[in-house]
């Protein structure tokens, strides 16, 4: 509205500057002086102005009349298209000039704009390839989805805007939920340019997400192959698709030469701490038990794991204790002091029933990395060498409220998963999971921490390197012990 005020106030100035110069030159004296053919003609100097302008206009038909007929020339002598390429030269020129608008309105988010300088393009141009790409982009910006769809389907037809038009229609099903057809249209879509970053990337993602293993490792290897894919970064998500498409063929009773695939995840990445222990376990089943400890002692010292303990310990599961014990140390030779080994070892030693080991394996673990795990172990320990119940409900109480320790945490989302999938359920991201601690939660659990040794009494004193919980939780037991007896005193007079 601003801007048709602004033509209608310059439109009014324009005029009344012509009509103040038109005064002016009738007010004024002299003129021109012309002789032609004997004959002078005086000419105001107003109508010097008139005859200026009208000899221009003169000069701009006498030049294309001569243009026309140099093209009739031409036509004459067997260009057959001459005439039409004199008569479309102008057309085009306009046209170009309303295409060029409809691009800058495009990108200025002016959709109805766009679609109304596309509407004149086309209509000057015949060039739909041009126009129904600018056509196809302002519906979707003005939200008229069926009028995008149309024109993405007729950009179907030429092979110049074919990618176009299924990548559009690729969105539009992927904004529809319609995954299965967007599947369709994505694989389409990477034959035709399987160098396009972002097709290749919602294929791959599609592919994991309807666990067509197999297809995902094709396109991965084709993005490394056409260069969109660090080497690195290809071998680390082609062991995650190799032991995803693993862990499905093992679901359908698959044979043994098929379950190897494990082992072939694991030599990709060995540090994946699921295909190693999922290899191991297929060494284990056939009865090489060499391989798997190899295998589970490389994974260790990568990143020690839970997992890689449990299938370090089905390599000999009927052994004892003692012995479970002296094997275990070799796996944990190369990590003594990770959390997950001390952990890994006081565990151990509480099977063992050799709970002075087992405080002394758990070290001050408690204190510098207080987890529900630790201090659920440092429970075990107190209660084996005969400590109270109120000592063990005490340290208990502390690991309800303890952090869980490392878990698979999306790194994307941080989404926290109980278990290691290949992509992550919140997001979808493909492999995209760590085994980290997760980021601290703030919010209060349904019993505060300060009324849990209340309930369930406060550790005591301890031997050795431990030290004892907080004073002033042993104090705020003994208020409310104090306030107990006074209330149950009360009780009793007012009964008598």
């Amino acid at each position: 509205m601003l801007w048709s005020l602004t033509k209608i106030l310059l439109f009014v100035a324009a005029i009344a500057g012509l009509t103040l110069g038109a005064g002016y030159l009738m007010e004024s004296d002299g003129g021109i002086l012309l002789t032609v053919g004997g004959v002078e003609y005086n000419l105001s100097p107003l109508m010097s102005v008139i005859a200026l302008c009208v000899l221009t206009v003169v000069l701009w038909v006498v030049l294309k009349l001569a243009s026309l007929l140099v093209a009739t020339l031409k036509f004459i002598n067997g260009d057959e298209t001459a005439l039409s390429r004199y008569f479309d030269r102008s057309r085009e020129r306009r046209g170009f000039q309303a295409l060029t608008e409809g691009m800058m309105a495009l990108a200025s988010g002016e959709g109805r704009a766009a679609m109304d300088k596309a509407r004149k393009a086309e209509r000057l141009l015949r060039r739909p390839e041009l126009t129904n790409l600018i056509t196809a982009q302002a519906a979707e910006i003005t939200g008229d989805r069926r009028k995008a769809e149309e024109v993405y389907k007729r950009l179907l037809k030429d092979d110049q805007t074919r990618f176009v038009g299924v990548r559009g229609l690729m969105k539009q099903k992927l904004e529809d939920g319609k995954t299965d057809t967007a599947l369709k249209l994505a694989e389409t879509a990477f034959a035709l340019k399987p160098r396009h970053v972002e097709t290749s990337d919602i294929l791959l993602k599609l592919q994991a997400d309807s666990e067509d293993w197999k297809g995902a490792r094709t396109t991965l290897n084709a993005k490394l192959k056409h260069g969109t894919l660090p080497r690195d970064v290809h071998r680390r998500r082609d062991a995650v698709l190799a032991l995803s498409e693993a862990k499905s063929l093992l679901s359908e009773d698959s044979s043994i030469s098929e379950r190897e695939d494990f082992i072939e995840a694991n030599r990709l990445s060995p540090d994946l701490i699921p295909a190693a222990a999922m290899a191991a376990r297929s060494y284990i089943a056939k009865s090489k038990p060499r391989f798997a400890m190899r295998i589970l002692k490389k994974a260790w010292e990568a990143q020690p794991h839970p997992d890689l303990a449990a299938a370090y310990a089905e390599i000999e599961p009927n052994e004892s204790p003692q012995d479970r014990i002296k094997r275990f140390q070799v796996l944990v030779k190369p990590t003594p002091d990770h959390p997950e080994t001390k952990m890994l070892m006081a565990e151990l030693q509480i099977a063992a029933e050799d709970f002075p080991a087992a405080r002394k394996a758990l070290g001050d673990l408690w204190e510098t990395d207080p987890t529900a795990r630790s201090l659920t172990i440092l429970a075990a320990i107190e209660k084996g060498e005969g400590a109270g119940d109120d000592i063990v409900k005490g340290w208990l109480a502390r690991a309800v409220n303890a952090p869980r320790g490392p878990q698979w945490v999306c790194d994307n989302c941080h989404n926290i998963h109980g278990e290691w999938v290949p992509v992550c359920g919140n997001c979808g991201t493909l492999d995209s999971l760590s085994w980290t601690a997760p980021p601290a939660d703030d919010s209060v659990g349904p019993v505060s921490m300060e009324m849990l040794p209340m309930i369930v009494g406060a550790p005591e004193p301890m031997t050795g390197d431990i030290v004892p919980l907080d004073e002033s939780m042993n104090e705020s037991v003994d208020v409310e012990t104090n306030e107990v007896e006074a209330s149950e005193t009360r009780e009793e007079e007012t009964a008598k």
